[in-house]
């Protein structure tokens, strides 16, 4: 009986959890300028409920020297989400942050909670 009032208590916690609305932009390029280098326009699109975690010092300086970028932030991303993570501008907190690397994903029935992907930014200006 314990076991299920636990089981219980942690389904409701989980359901306390919620992420933030960030945007991520996408580059697409429909045309060339007259000397034939495409001329690119950004489309952004709104992602709710992304969990945003700021990286440890540590964790700063390790990623700092196997991939010479300063990030700072890992976000969580929502499970369903079939966008294209890998070189993206991404807005929060009304600033601008490039991802790095390629998203980690996690088997989704696994997780029991709403995220199963993870990708770490830098500041972007």
């Amino acid at each position: 009986m314990d076991l299920v009032v636990r089981h219980t208590e942690a389904l409701t916690f989980m359901g306390l959890i919620k992420g933030i609305s960030i945007t991520l932009w996408t580059k697409t390029s429909n045309e060339n300028d007259p000397f034939g280098m495409p001329i690119w326009t950004e489309k952004a699109e709104t992602i709710d409920n992304v969990l945003i975690r700021p990286l440890s010092e540590e964790d700063k300086a390790t990623e700092l020297n196997l991939t010479g970028k300063k990030v700072v932030y890992e976000l969580c991303i929502p499970k369903g989400d079939t966008n294209e993570w890998t070189d993206r501008k991404v807005t929060f907190y009304g600033e601008d942050f490039r991802t790095v690397g390629i998203p980690t994903e996690l088997i989704g029935f696994m997780v029991p909670l709403d995220w199963n992907k993870k990708i770490k930014v830098e500041r972007y200006e």
